[in-house]
């Protein structure tokens, strides 16, 4: 049975009690949803010899290398008994991080009661995912927040992190609510597991007394480090933007891109900008990309983070950080500060040479608009 690519968990029908039911246009001629794997002459054939654990196990790890919902929705479909045993806890609790990746366009309520049993069944992934969406689309940030803290209390380095921003900005809370302290302890934890985005917030955290002890020459070997496993990513998956770089011998040629190892914004890799985002993330792209971002008075004032690919909102005005240089941009973290910046902000902030033909051609000095441009032209 082919299940049609993006219907997700909706090509199922979750009741509260966690059934799960064909849809009306999956049904068989004959009405009973009954299968032929068995023996056709309507005694017991091996496969309804089987053991439930047996068939329980082997729809776990269908789920675990289902590369979408709709993979383990089609699984599910096959026949009766796989609608029965999908519902276990187990096939819900080892489903792969793709196969409950619900998209933003394919969400309805049995998506949302898929996920909900994904995580009461101990679904980390599940329990990020629903948990950034109560937070974010639906403003619920007791349940978002309870979820998001149940996937980092299990190691969970997203949910670390994204918990680390919202400590940061204080989401949810008035200014006054921001807690510095536990933001930068959450992105050490998170930094730990190995989110390379934490690490580098952690190191900018350490640089300037952000919430913990200021050290400039330890932030710097944070930063470096975070440079540092930048770089082995994308040597190791054969960036393009390395390979000038790399001798017959495998060896760096200075100058080359691994300079970048002491740059505050990271490795400017090609890469960067097809870097795929997480599927919270995306889900938050694609949910504000056709939903307004707020109701009520003042909701205009509220922006999303600049860097496309993390979809976070602001939950009151003026929460995240402009652009000191420009202004134009705002972000909700370094780490998405550093990605924009390498993949498409470097060029496009405004140059301190624009500054000043700008401000002397408003004060009427000829004088100084002209020394202005010429120092424009002389840039390379």
């Amino acid at each position: 049975m082919v299940a049609k690519r993006g219907a997700g968990a909706c090509a199922l029908s979750w009741d509260e009690e966690g059934e799960v039911s064909r849809g009306e246009k999956r049904r068989r001629a004959d009405g009973d949803g009954s299968s032929d794997v068995g023996g056709g002459d309507g005694g017991m054939g091996a496969f309804d010899a089987l053991h439930d654990e047996l068939v329980v196990s082997i729809l776990a790890d269908v789920a675990a290398s289902a590369g979408s919902p709709a993979d383990l929705a089609a699984a599910m479909l096959t026949c009766r008994r796989f609608r029965e045993l999908g519902k276990h806890g187990l096939v819900l609790a080892r489903a792969s991080p793709s196969a409950v990746a619900v998209r933003a366009a394919a969400w309805c309520d049995d998506a949302h009661r898929f996920l909900v049993r994904c995580a009461e069944a101990g679904n980390v992934e599940a329990s990020y995912l629903l948990g950034m969406i109560m937070f974010y689309c639906f403003e619920n940030r007791k349940l978002g927040a309870e979820l998001l803290g149940a996937a980092a209390r299990r190691g969970h380095g997203e949910a670390l992190y994204s918990m680390a921003i919202i400590q940061f900005n204080g989401s949810g809370l008035p200014k006054d609510g921001r807690n510095l302290q536990a933001g930068a302890q959450l992105c050490a934890r998170a930094a730990s597991r190995g989110h390379n985005d934490a690490l580098r917030e952690l190191g900018h955290c350490v640089s300037d007394g952000y919430g913990v002890r200021r050290s400039l020459s330890g932030g710097r070997r944070l930063l470096i480090q975070a440079n540092f496993r930048e770089l082995c990513a994308a040597v190791a998956t054969g960036d393009a933007g390395f390979a000038a770089a790399l001798g017959s011998s495998g060896e760096c040629r200075p100058p080359g891109p691994h300079m970048c190892l002491l740059s505050d914004y990271g490795c400017h890799v090609a890469g960067a900008a097809g870097r795929r985002a997480h599927a919270a993330n995306a889900f938050l792209a694609g949910w504000y990309a056709s939903r307004p971002l707020a109701s009520g008075a003042g909701a205009a004032a509220l922006r999303m983070c600049s860097q496309p690919t993390c979809g976070r909102p602001e939950t009151r005005k003026h929460e995240f950080r402009r652009c000191s240089v420009c202004s134009a941009v705002i972000y909700c973290s370094r780490a998405c500060q550093a990605l924009h910046w390498k993949v498409a902000h470097k060029s496009a902030c405004v140059p301190m040479a624009h500054w000043l033909v700008a401000a002397n051609a408003g004060a009427g000095n000829a004088v100084g608009a002209a020394a202005a441009a010429a120092a424009q032209m002389a840039m390379p």
